[in-house]
Order: C-alpha cells, then structure tokens, then sequence
C-alpha cells in the first residue's frame, strides 16, 4: 500500500478531525476532546507543548519528531474547534516568509 504525499497531510488530518467534531464521544478521541469542551483541547495542546519542549532538551532525534507531531495534531484540533483551516495558518507563514524576524515582531509590537 502506497503512502499519500506527505504535503498535504495538514488539509487531510484537517478533515477527519472536522469529521470527528459530531462523531461519538465513545468511539473517537478527537470527539471526545471536543465534547470535553475547548478547556480540555488547550489544555493538551499545553501538555503536547510541554512533551515536545522535554524531548527536544532529551536530545532523542525520534522522540521530538514524535512528540512534534503529537502537538502538530492537537494544534490541528484545537484550530478545528475555532473553525481555523490549516491553509489559514499556511498562508500566515508565507506572508512572513523572507520578512526579518525582528522586523516582524516590531511590526506586530507597533500595533499593539
């Protein structure tokens, strides 16, 4: 069995979690974690974060690559129950793309 391209892996995981939103809680993570409410999806999106920071001062190439997709999908849920497709975030980091860091943060500071 062939692999699909791995470059739009975001838009499809995109959809099956759009699709679990009204799937039972019972059979579903992704619905369960919905039905637990927005609190619950931050707070393993905090959890997930906390994981990828642990692995990546571990020093195990495996495990940051684990633990990064592992906050990639729940990222990917917590966007879904704000109704935020992964293209809207794709195209905020093109509209940074080539832009200075600290340019760009001085602008986002200057707003505020």
């Amino acid at each position: 069995m062939s692999q699909a391209p791995v470059h739009d892996v975001l838009e499809r995981l995109a959809e099956v979690i759009e699709g679990r939103k009204t799937a039972d809680p019972a059979t579903s993570y992704v619905a369960r974690l919905f039905a637990k409410g927005d609190d619950a999806v931050l707070k393993k999106v905090g959890e997930e974060a906390t994981e990828f920071v642990l692995a990546a001062k571990g020093g195990d190439r495996a495990q940051l690559v684990y633990e990064a997709a592992d906050l990639w999908f729940h990222c990917l849920v917590a966007l879904a129950a704000h109704d935020v497709k992964p293209a809207e975030v794709l195209r905020e980091l093109a509209r940074r793309e080539g832009l200075s860091g600290l340019d760009e943060f001085a602008a986002r500071t200057q707003v505020k």
